[in-house]
């Protein structure tokens, strides 16, 4: 028996499962200590149900994902949006070390994958689906380019990445505090500021406005309809792969800085991250509940091993190389705590593991500066070039 969800069906259902997701995130205590997302817990269980249901013969669910691709497009565009120029100058050297990091630790997360892949005897690009997209990248880039993948032929990519990537998540919050305790302890560190962390948030306490809200909007469909055709242009021209969205991010990233040199309040923040967080989790509760868990039970192992490794590299290198690199000193070791979590899972596991680690030995004002931007939306710039450039070396 087979039962077909229709489009709108297959919305609802979506968003029933991000909303079942994030009631479990919050009565599981340690779906929050390893930063869980919702739409991931109620995700894969559908896709475990769903997986049961056709193993045993009783029912097969297909599903409409056909408005996944505008959901996931919105969200890079939000990200590209928030990339603003002027965060970069706060940040200053340190900030500019870290990214550069960040952009080779998404060259080597590859080359480790694709290296691993061809030990075992698959395909490249499922390597890579267990390298920079999953680890640094975490399950929106993951998503993305999974279904990419899968559109190109290459099976398993989507569900593989999203696996990838919730191993990452877990290990991000496991290894990171260790990892600065060693440094510490080694180094005998202790923090320069006595004052605790404040947090600033922009216009902290104000309501979106309607008017407002239809501006970011403008912004964002402006950016994705100009970024998906110049990117088609570009494709069609060379040859060379490139996904619609992220020809939107790299224009939003361009508009965001122009619009911030003619009218700097233009861009409401709020209103962006607003629409990021809910296309962010509509897009990936329809990317795990349409996972076909039964076609990757052979690459599992291969998987789990090239995570294991890339577990293992970040730690040596943020040991021996970053936090040299970044002086030595204790903000060097907070901010290692920050780059293992974010560079095998996301930017929540870098704050996670920086509070931890700062809230037993003192605060770290740089750290809290220079890790979140570059976490955030930076990374990117360097990342998503080298995916690309990973998915046309081996198509």
């Amino acid at each position: 028996m087979t039962l077909a969800l229709n489009q709108v069906t297959t919305i609802f259902l979506a968003v029933a499962l991000l909303v079942l997701g994030t009631f479990l995130v919050k009565k599981a205590s340690f779906l929050q200590k390893f930063c869980i997302p919702a739409p991931v817990v109620g995700g894969l269980l559908f896709a475990i149900i769903a997986t049961a249901l056709k193993a045993t013969g009783i029912l097969q669910i297909t599903l409409d994902t056909s408005l996944q691709s505008l959901f996931m497009l919105t969200f890079f565009t939000t990200v590209g949006l928030g990339a603003s120029f002027k965060l970069i100058k706060l940040g200053g050297k340190l900030l500019v070390i870290y990214w550069i990091a960040c952009g080779f630790l998404a060259l080597a997360q590859n080359v480790i994958g694709v290296s691993l892949a061809s030990v075992f005897g698959i395909h490249p690009l499922i390597g890579m689906m267990a390298g920079a997209v999953s680890m640094e990248g975490g399950h929106g880039a993951a998503g993305a380019f999974g279904q990419t993948l899968e559109d190109m032929g290459i099976q398993s990519a989507l569900a593989i990445g999203i696996a990838a990537a919730t191993f990452g998540l877990v290990a991000g919050g496991l290894v990171g505090g260790p990892t600065v305790k060693y440094l510490i302890a080694k180094h005998d560190l202790k923090p320069t500021e006595t004052e605790e962390v404040v947090e600033t948030e922009e216009e902290k306490g104000q309501p979106i406005h309607s008017n407002t809200f239809f501006i970011q909007v403008l912004l964002i469909t402006f950016c994705m309809a100009l970024g998906t055709y110049l990117g088609e242009l570009f494709s069609t021209a060379t040859g060379f792969v490139l996904p619609g969205y992220v020809g939107a991010m790299f224009v939003a990233v361009i508009v965001r800085n122009i619009v911030d040199k003619l009218n700097p309040k233009a861009i409401d923040m709020k209103s962006i991250n607003l629409i990021s967080d809910v296309t962010l989790g509509i897009f990936l509760s329809m990317a795990l509940m349409s996972i076909k868990l039964w076609e990757v039970a052979d690459l599992a192992l291969p998987m789990l091993v090239i995570v294991f490794v890339q577990v293992v590299f970040i730690v040596l290198f943020g040991i021996f190389v970053l936090f040299r690199l970044l002086g030595k000193n204790y903000d060097a070791a907070v901010m290692v705590a920050g780059f293992t979590g974010h560079g095998l899972g996301a930017t929540p596991n870098a704050m996670a593991n920086m509070a931890a680690v700062t809230g037993r030995f003192g605060p770290s004002r740089k750290a809290y500066l220079v890790v979140p931007i570059v976490g955030a939306f930076l990374i990117d710039v360097f990342a998503m070039p080298i995916i690309i450039t990973t998915i046309n070396l081996f198509k």
